[in-house]
């Protein structure tokens, strides 16, 4: 479904890094999660890819621990962004399978973005703050 919200996206920013390591997921994906896949696809392929180094510190990546608020609530929230075998570790995980976690990918703090979460609704989330990023803590194995 492409809608107003659709075309009014920010600009996004991943590292070469997280751009392979997420196409691996996908493409190892069963055939039921077709349309997660071809949301984080075309999350991938508007981003501008950069090299890990090149990540600025202000940046949602794989990994980091982002500080953002639901703007209709004012309720803020921190969460890990983490890979679909991460998930379960800890209850602020989010994979990147969900709508919020493939709508936080590549964010910079101040930047907001609005996604569909079913045919009547959306949500729009705001970056606060990256309270880790592993880039920026020179952590690129994770």
């Amino acid at each position: 479904m492409l809608s107003a919200i659709n075309r009014m996206l920010p600009a996004i920013t991943v590292s070469t890094l997280d751009f392979k390591r997420i196409e691996s997921v996908l493409e190892a994906l069963p055939p039921a999660y077709d349309d997660v896949k071809d949301r984080l696809f075309a999350e991938l392929d508007r981003a501008d890819v950069v090299e890990p180094t090149a990540v600025p510190p202000t940046l949602v990546t794989m990994n980091s621990r982002v500080r953002f608020t639901v703007l209709v609530t004012g309720v803020t929230m921190i969460k890990t962004l983490v890979y679909p075998k991460d998930q379960a570790a800890n209850d602020s995980n989010i994979s990147i399978l969900t709508p919020l976690g493939s709508a936080l990918l590549g964010l910079s703090i101040g930047q907001e973005i609005e996604w569909q979460i079913d045919a009547q609704k959306t949500m729009r989330v705001r970056i606060d703050a990256i309270e880790y990023q592993p880039e920026r803590a020179g952590d690129f194995h994770l």
